[in-house]
């Protein structure tokens, strides 16, 4: 059985925590979709189209036996219905925090509603990267201190340029 997995977020940027998630889940599956999310609700700094392209460009390291085969896709709609049309048996999402688990519990709960036959699979975050959250290092950029241990040089770049920093 291809076993394909969906992890979706909005990545507004994307994060060394995000990219820990996705080695770790690119184990767990052959295929791993990664849904970059419409969410006007959150009010992206990055387009649509730039943070897809992020995306890509920190997932391009990731090959060899052993990791499954990435897709990065523009997600919009309902997860579910995402997810069926990916073929995905699985969402992958990743925890912080007790706060996280709370929310993503209650969707989990909603979603198994919608297709009880897409399991949903939490990665813990990795201690070095458990603070860290895309909304702080967007704030922490904004006000010109230093976000190298939060994200990749690139996504550095990319946050400073958008600052004007």
């Amino acid at each position: 059985m291809h076993r394909i997995g969906l992890y979706p977020g909005t990545f507004d940027p994307p994060t060394n925590g995000h990219i820990d998630i996705f080695g770790r889940a690119m184990k767990l599956v052959d295929t791993l979709v990664i849904g970059v999310a419409i969410n006007e609700a959150k009010k992206p700094l990055f387009s649509l189209e730039e943070r897809v392209n992020m995306v890509k460009a920190e997932c391009a390291h990731f090959n060899g036996p052993g990791l499954a085969e990435v897709k990065v896709m523009p997600m919009h709609g309902l997860l579910m219905k995402f997810a069926e049309a990916c073929g995905a048996q699985m969402i992958l999402r990743g925890l912080r925090a007790v706060q996280d688990f709370e929310y993503e519990f209650q969707m989990t709960a909603m979603n198994e509603q919608l297709n009880p036959d897409i399991e949903t699979v939490f990665l813990m975050a990795d201690v070095r990267h458990q603070a860290v959250a895309s909304r702080l290092v967007k704030e922490i950029a904004s006000l010109g201190g230093d976000i190298s241990p939060f994200v990749s040089p690139d996504v550095k770049r990319a946050l400073m340029e958008k600052y004007g920093k």
